[in-house]
Order: structure tokens, then C-alpha cells, then sequence
């Protein structure tokens, strides 16, 4: 009896120390507080010269206007406005009697970011048992199997790899939502499920149909209901009130629609009353950054959870390994350098919008970088911003890279492991940084400045022998001199 007593004793040990570990996992989830960039080891310098890098971009009409946000282990390091949110009064860039200046709180059309909103109702639902990502789509909606579409599952969906095209204009093709649904639901394929990846609109809008399906409720209110609401971002939702015109970036000047505020820009979604799947999202940098941050608690802020754990790993996994350069998770792209540039790796997730926005949410680093821009401002025959994109999140990563040499160093082992650099190059430079990093610790100022001019010389030495290749050569040469800056 007495050992009987002392097995349950023991099993209810084990049972709360395995219940207290799973909540602590869910405790305290990190929340965004704004704060310096030293408290969570990134350099001030190239979180500044973003400034120059995106007032350089509209000096070149790239944009009229942009808002950046740049956070770390939940510190809200740079949040900046720059340039208008309202400019222009037709696509000949005449400018408006009273331009509108962009603020940190401007809310953005976010146009493709809309599918991570997509994406998140779809999974809750997952969590729910409505479906298995390997069902047939036409499995939960018999019409889809039209036109050699039965075999197309849920997961293809979410990863672009159904075989859909990239785009129909359906506002030239249906007059009422439910035409639209319609048309998009019985469309054809262009290649056989599974066999190409081919980012497209129809994917996201078929899924927006599932969501509303298994929840009874059109997409916007389920969002507002699942999504927005419990995370307290009440400034993200489809079709924003006219009370919240004065705070919205305007976007194109459309022949027949005006000058476009506070209305979605994309026309497909606009015939879908401006609740789609692929599209239809207002949003500012705040509620955004809170929307990431939920992601790097896996699926928690604050004291909502929005996903579990397990969903969250689930959607940040590449599923589209067959198809390398192409990284896909559930929604989310991954270790996009297009868009990510030096935040890009195996780790980190994003996508962009349209409309010139961009998100880009790194684990490894437990940084957020964003930039949202008016790009299409008065019109979408604007260079590319992609550019500009690169550069914020480039430097984003600077600004970690160059805190230190150890940080350096570990800049340097993640390109070996990637292969860009081999064991002895990086050998030899993280042991010149190890040095390094010693005069750091003793604050010898002289001695890091003239150790760190050796390390420059070295990365010359090795290009010149063909080492190193010319964007890393580049790279470490930048956040070195960064290095130097905070050291002088």
C-alpha cells in the first residue's frame, strides 16, 4: 500500500513538472516595447543610414512615402515615417494642393501580405480537424474537381504548387462576388498538381473559399473575430471606414476609378466586395509587427493564443523542397534573398505585397523588419522596390552583424555552413576575429581599430586570390567598417 502511495506521489510529480514545462513554453511570450537598439546588441549606425537608403528611394520616385519598423527579442528599434502618404493627383505626378505626410500610424492597402491573414484562419481551422492539408480541395468543395482539378490538395494551396496560372482578370470576367468565386472555383489548371511552382492569386482565393465553408462566416468577420480582435491590431481589417481616410496611404490613380484611398487597389479583390484571400488587408507597421511577433512566440502575444506551437512550426517549414530557389511554408515564403538579402536563411519567413510592403520575420535572429511603402503612388509604372526592400533588410542584419566581432564570427560560420565560404577561409578569419573580440572585452579601443584594419586586409588578400566571392567579400567589408565606426 505504502509503495502504491509513494508511484502516485511520484507520478503526480512528473505529471505537474510536465504540465509546468509545457506552460512555461506558453508564459510570458515576448511584447513590443520600443527601446534602444544597444539593449538588444544591434548597432545604431546602419539602422540610420536606412534613412538615407529610403529618402535616396523616393528622391528616385520609387515611392512618395514609406514607413519602416525594425524589432529584436521584442524591442522596437527604428519605427520611422518618411515622405507622404498622399502626393499626388493623377498618374502624371501633379501634386495635390495639400499633400498628406506619412506617420508611423498610416495604414497601408497591403495587398499580397493579405494571404498570411489567409493562411492563419485556414490553420486555426486545421487545429479544429475541419481538414487534413492532404484532402482534396474538392473533398470540402465538390465544384473545384471541375476541369481535371480533383487530385488538387489543401497543402498545394498554401504552396503555389497546384498548377494554376498566375492570374486571370476576373474584374473583366465577373460582375458579382459570387461570379467571381465561381469563375475562379471551375478555372482550369496550366500544369498538373504538384509538378510546377507558380505563385498565383486563384490559390489564396480558393482557400478564402474553405475558410468561409468550414467557418460559416465570410472571411473579413472571421479574421476580425480570430485573428485582429484577440490580438488587440485595430487598425488591420478589409474595407476600412471612411473615418479612417485620413490616415490611409493612397495608392494608384485608376482611369474610371480615381485617385485610390482607402479602397483595395487590386481589382480582383475589389470584385470580391474587397474580402479575398490574396488580397484586401489594411494594415500599419504596429499591428504588422504585432502579427510577426505572435509568430516568433509560436502563435502567442500577450496572453492570446492564435496558433499552437506545433501549427506554427507547421507553417514555417518548407514544403516545396523539390523545388529549390522556391521555399515555401504554409503561406509564407523562406529564405527569399530577392526581398530578404541579408535576413534571408532557412529560418526566416516573409512576403511581400503589390502595393510596395514587405514583412520579413527571422527566428534565427528573432528579428522583424518592416517596410511599408506607397509604391504604386500615382501609378505602378514606378522602378521596382525591391531594391529598397533589400537594403532595409540588409541593413537590419548589419546592424547585428557589426555589434561585435563575436557576432561577426558567427556572421562568418553561417557562410561556411552554406557553403559560400570553405572551413579554412573561415577558419583563419574567425580566429583573427577571436582576437579580436579579446581587445573588445578589455576595451582596448586602439588595439580593436588596428586588429580590425588587418581583418580588412586579410578579406583582401583573399579575394585576390579568389577565396571569397564578391558579395561576400562586400559584405564582411561592410559590417567591419560598421565595426570600425562604433570603435572610433
Amino acid at each position: 500500500m505504502r509503495n502504491k502511495f509513494i508511484l502516485t506521489v511520484v507520478f503526480v510529480i512528473i505529471l505537474f513538472f510536465f504540465i509546468s514545462e509545457k506552460e512555461k513554453s506558453y508564459a510570458h511570450p515576448v511584447v513590443l516595447t520600443p527601446g534602444d537598439a544597444e539593449s538588444v546588441q544591434m548597432l545604431q549606425q546602419p539602422l540610420n543610414d536606412i534613412d538615407e537608403s529610403i529618402k535616396e528611394a523616393m528622391a528616385n520616385k520609387v515611392m512618395p512615402g514609406a514607413v519602416a519598423l525594425i524589432a529584436r527579442n521584442g524591442t522596437i528599434v527604428k519605427q520611422t515615417a518618411y515622405g507622404y502618404a498622399l502626393r499626388y493627383a493623377d498618374s502624371e505626378f501633379n501634386e495635390v494642393e495639400n499633400p498628406v505626410e506619412m506617420e508611423n500610424d498610416t495604414i497601408f492597402d497591403l495587398a499580397s501580405i493579405s494571404k498570411l491573414f489567409t493562411v492563419t484562419a485556414a490553420m486555426q481551422l486545421y487545429e479544429e480537424g475541419k481538414f487534413e492539408l492532404d484532402d482534396p480541395v474538392a473533398e470540402h468543395i465538390p465544384q473545384f474537381a471541375e476541369n481535371g482539378k480533383e487530385d488538387v490538395t489543401i497543402r498545394q494551396l498554401m504552396t503555389h504548387t497546384t498548377g494554376f496560372k498566375a492570374w486571370i482578370p476576373l474584374y473583366n470576367m465577373a460582375d458579382t462576388r459570387e461570379e467571381a468565386l465561381e469563375i475562379v472555383l471551375t478555372y482550369p489548371l496550366e500544369n498538373e498538381p504538384g509538378t510546377t511552382y507558380e505563385y498565383s492569386d486563384l490559390n489564396m482565393i480558393t482557400l478564402a473559399a474553405l475558410v468561409e465553408k468550414w467557418s460559416g462566416q465570410r472571411l473579413d468577420e472571421y479574421v476580425a473575430e480570430n485573428i485582429t480582435g484577440p490580438l488587440g491590431m485595430e487598425d488591420t481589417l478589409y474595407n476600412p471606414p471612411a473615418s479612417l481616410i485620413d490616415r490611409i496611404a493612397a495608392t494608384a490613380y485608376v482611369p474610371g476609378r480615381g485617385m485610390i484611398r482607402g479602397v483595395v487597389h487590386d481589382g480582383n479583390a475589389l470584385v470580391l466586395d474587397g474580402v479575398a484571400g490574396h488580397a484586401g488587408v489594411f494594415s500599419n507597421a504596429d499591428d504588422l509587427a504585432i502579427f510577426a511577433q505572435m509568430m516568433l512566440n509560436k502563435g502567442i502575444y500577450q496572453d492570446v493564443r492564435v496558433l499552437e506551437e506545433e501549427t506554427v512550426d507547421l507553417i514555417t517549414t518548407n514544403h516545396t523542397p523539390e523545388f529549390p530557389g522556391n521555399d515555401h511554408g504554409l503561406g509564407w515564403e523562406i529564405n527569399q534573398d530577392w526581398f530578404m538579402s541579408g535576413m534571408a536563411s532557412t529560418t526566416t519567413i516573409g512576403h511581400t505585397g503589390f502595393t510596395g510592403t514587405s514583412i520579413v520575420v527571422s527566428k534565427n535572429k528573432d528579428t522583424i523588419a518592416i517596410l511599408l511603402t506607397n509604391r504604386v503612388h500615382p501609378t505602378a509604372n514606378t522602378p521596382s522596390t525591391n531594391p529598397i526592400r533589400r537594403e532595409v533588410a540588409q541593413k537590419t542584419s548589419d546592424a547585428i552583424n557589426a555589434w561585435s566581432a563575436r557576432t561577426l564570427a558567427f556572421l562568418v560560420e553561417d557562410f561556411k555552413n552554406v557553403g559560400e565560404l570553405s572551413p579554412e577561409v573561415a577558419h583563419s578569419l574567425k580566429m583573427h576575429l577571436t582576437a579580436v573580440n579579446q581587445f573588445e572585452k578589455r576595451n582596448m579601443p586602439e588595439k580593436v581599430l588596428k586588429h580590425m584594419d588587418g581583418f580588412k586586409l586579410m578579406l583582401n588578400q583573399k579575394i585576390e586570390d579568389g577565396l571569397i566571392r564578391d558579395e561576400i567579400y562586400k559584405t564582411l567589408t561592410r559590417d567591419a567598417d560598421y565595426l570600425i565606426g562604433k570603435w572610433q
